[in-house]
C-alpha cells in the first residue's frame, strides 16, 4: 500500500531538529519541516565527501533522513548531522535546478470531486496544478513513487474516504500537501487529477527511477 498521508499529517508542526543514533550503524535528523529532508541529504553527502567519512546510503522521508553507516563512524555522523540541522537554509532556492516537465492529460476520475471540494473550477484546478513548482521530497512503497511537495494550499484534502482498490499506473494524484504520479498499478486513496505516459522506473536504466529527492518537477496540460 502507498503511504497514506493521515488528515493531521500536513499540519504537523516540527520542533527543534534532533539528531540521534538509529541502530549501531545508522544515524538520524529528525524533527524537520515540510520541504527540507531532500536538501539536508543533498547537503549530508556534501559534508560527508569533505570529511571524508564513509556513507552507505542517505534515506530521505516526510520529516527525517536516515544516515546508513559504518559502526565506527557514528559518531563523525553524527556531528555532520548538528552542523546541517543549524543551517539557516534547508530547503531549495526555487530556481536553483533545472525542471523535470510531466506531460499530463488532466481526465482523472476525481477531478470533478476535487473541483468541487476546494470550491474550485476543474479549469482553476488544472491551472492551479501545473503552475506548481514541485520538489521531489522522498521516495517510498512503489519502486518510483515519489511524493513531490509544493502543491498550492488551495488544493490540499485529506485522502480519499475509501481508497481504491486499483489506481492505473501513471495516474496523477494528490493527497494532503502531496502530489504523486503511480509509476505501476496498485491501490491507493488519492485524487486522481489526470495521467500521463511518462515513463517513472525502468529497471534497466541508471538510475531506474526518474524522479530523485531534490529535482524540480512541473506538470504541463496535454490539449
Amino acid at each position: 500500500m502507498p503511504f497514506e498521508p493521515s488528515d493531521d499529517f500536513p499540519f504537523h508542526t516540527p520542533g527543534q531538529p534532533q539528531v540521534r543514533p538509529y541502530g549501531a550503524e545508522a544515524s538520524m535528523l529528525d524533527c524537520l519541516a515540510s520541504g527540507q529532508s531532500a536538501r539536508a541529504r543533498e547537503m549530508i553527502l556534501h559534508a560527508s565527501a569533505i570529511a571524508n567519512v564513509a556513507v552507505t546510503d542517505v534515506v530521505v522521508g516526510a520529516r527525517s533522513v536516515v544516515v546508513i553507516h559504518g559502526a565506527a563512524d557514528g559518531e563523525s555522523i553524527r556531528d555532520i548531522l548538528r552542523d546541517v540541522s543549524f543551517q539557516e537554509q534547508l530547503s531549495y532556492p526555487s530556481d536553483s535546478r533545472e525542471v523535470t516537465e510531466i506531460a499530463v492529460r488532466y481526465d482523472g476520475d476525481d477531478l470533478d470531486s476535487v473541483a468541487k471540494q476546494c470550491g474550485l473550477t476543474t479549469g482553476e484546478v488544472v491551472a492551479l496544478h501545473t503552475a506548481a513548482d514541485f520538489v521531489v521530497e522522498f521516495c517510498g512503497f512503489a519502486p518510483g513513487f515519489a511524493y513531490l511537495t509544493g502543491l498550492p494550499a488551495a488544493l490540499v484534502l485529506p485522502r480519499r474516504t475509501t481508497p481504491r482498490a486499483r489506481v492505473s499506473a501513471g495516474s496523477v494524484a494528490i493527497a494532503a500537501h502531496y502530489s504523486a504520479v503511480y509509476p505501476r498499478e496498485s491501490p491507493g486513496g488519492w485524487h486522481l487529477l489526470g495521467t500521463t505516459t511518462h515513463e517513472l522506473w525502468d529497471i534497466n536504466r541508471r538510475p531506474p527511477a526518474t524522479l530523485q529527492p531534490g529535482m524540480r518537477v512541473r506538470f504541463v496540460e496535454l490539449a
